[in-house]
C-alpha cells in the first residue's frame, strides 16, 4: 500500500507516492518544499529569487540562497561545455515565444535576433565567496526550467531519506525519481515511456528500474500552432527557433534527476547517432530515443531496463 498526494506546482501536476505508514506531517512537508522551491527557482513569478537576479541585470550582483547558487553554477558549467545545447541564459527567448502560456506567439525574425544577443552564458558572473549572481548585460534573463524540477526532486528525496522514509516515487510532470524498493516482487519500479504519437496514457516502452531517475523530454509536451504550423518548446540556442529534429522524445536514465534533466537538454536537437555517441561516452547515463516515425534507438546500457 502507498500513500499518494497530487499537487499542482511549477506549471505541472506532481504526484507523490510514499509508503502507507508515512505520516501526514511528512506528506505535508513534501508539498511545502515544492511550494518553497517553486518560489526560489521560478522564471515566471516576479517575486521569486531567480527573478531578483534577472531584474538586476547590468545593475548589481544579487545574493541568493545556496540551493539556487548551486543550480545556477551547475547549469552554467554545462552551458559552457562543448557541444551542449543547454543554455541557462536562454530566458529572453523563452519569454518572447511564451510557448505553454496563453499569450504565446511566433516572434518576428528581428525580435529573435534581438533576444539571441542577450543569451550569452559567458556574461553570467558568479562569486563563490559572496554567493552572488550577476548578469552583466541589461535584458538578460536566466531560465532554469530545464534543470529545476530534477534538482528539486533530488533535494526532496534526500530530505525524505533523512526522515527515515525508505522508498517512494516522485513524478514532477514526467520527471520521475524513485528511491528504495518498489512493491513488486523484484523490487523494481515500472516506468512507462509515452508513445509520442499516441494519447497521454499510451506507452511505447515500459522500463524496470531500481532507485533511478527517468527524465523524458518531448516535442509533444508544450506546443503552439499558428497558420497550420506547430512549434514545440525546446529551442535551438543557436537559431532562437524550436529545434528542427526527427527526434520526438529523449529519455535519460540516471542516478540523480538533475543529471537526467541536464542531458536531455544538452542533447535534444542532435541526430540520434550523435546523441548515442555522447551518451555511450558518459558512464552515468543511458538513453532511449523515439523518432517521429516510431523508430527506437537505445544506448548500450539501456537494454537492461526494458
Amino acid at each position: 500500500m502507498v500513500k499518494s498526494r497530487q499537487v499542482r506546482a511549477m506549471g505541472t501536476v506532481i504526484d507523490i507516492s510514499l509508503p502507507d505508514e508515512t505520516s501526514e506531517e511528512l506528506m505535508a512537508l513534501v508539498e511545502t518544499r515544492l511550494r518553497e522551491y517553486e518560489y526560489v527557482f521560478s522564471a515566471n513569478d516576479a517575486s521569486s529569487e531567480l527573478m531578483a537576479v534577472n531584474s538586476n541585470a547590468e545593475i548589481k550582483p544579487v545574493t541568493v540562497r545556496p540551493e539556487l547558487f548551486h543550480l545556477i553554477k551547475l547549469g552554467l558549467s554545462h552551458s559552457l561545455s562543448d557541444h551542449s545545447r543547454l543554455n541557462i541564459a536562454i530566458g529572453p527567448l523563452v519569454q518572447t515565444w511564451r510557448i505553454g502560456f496563453s499569450d504565446a506567439k511566433v516572434p518576428s525574425k528581428t525580435e529573435i535576433q534581438q533576444q539571441l544577443a542577450l543569451t550569452n552564458p559567458k556574461r553570467i558572473l558568479l562569486d563563490d565567496d559572496q554567493q552572488t549572481v550577476f548578469l552583466t548585460k541589461a535584458g538578460m534573463k536566466l531560465d532554469l526550467g530545464s534543470l529545476a524540477k530534477g534538482y528539486i526532486a533530488d533535494l526532496i528525496v534526500a530530505e525524505l531519506q533523512q526522515h527515515g522514509v525508505y522508498s517512494g516515487l516522485l513524478n514532477l510532470g514526467g520527471n520521475i525519481l524513485t528511491f528504495g524498493l518498489s512493491s513488486h516482487s523484484d523490487g523494481l519500479w515500472r516506468i512507462g515511456i509515452r508513445d509520442p504519437s499516441g494519447a497521454e496514457s499510451d506507452w511505447k516502452q515500459l522500463l524496470k528500474v531500481g532507485a533511478k531517475s527517468v527524465v523524458t523530454s518531448g516535442i509533444y509536451e508544450r506546443t503552439l500552432k499558428v497558420d497550420n504550423q506547430r512549434y514545440h518548446h525546446i529551442f535551438d540556442p543557436l537559431t532562437g527557433y524550436p529545434a528542427e529534429t526527427d527526434v520526438a522524445s529523449l529519455t535519460i536514465v540516471s542516478d540523480e534527476s538533475v543529471t537526467g534533466e541536464i542531458w536531455t537538454t544538452r542533447l535534444f536537437g542532435y541526430p540520434p547517432a550523435e546523441i548515442l555517441r555522447q551518451v555511450n561516452a558518459t558512464p552515468e547515463i543511458e538513453a532511449l530515443i523515439l523518432l517521429k516515425d516510431g523508430t527506437e534507438f537505445l544506448s548500450i546500457g539501456m537494454k537492461k531496463y526494458l
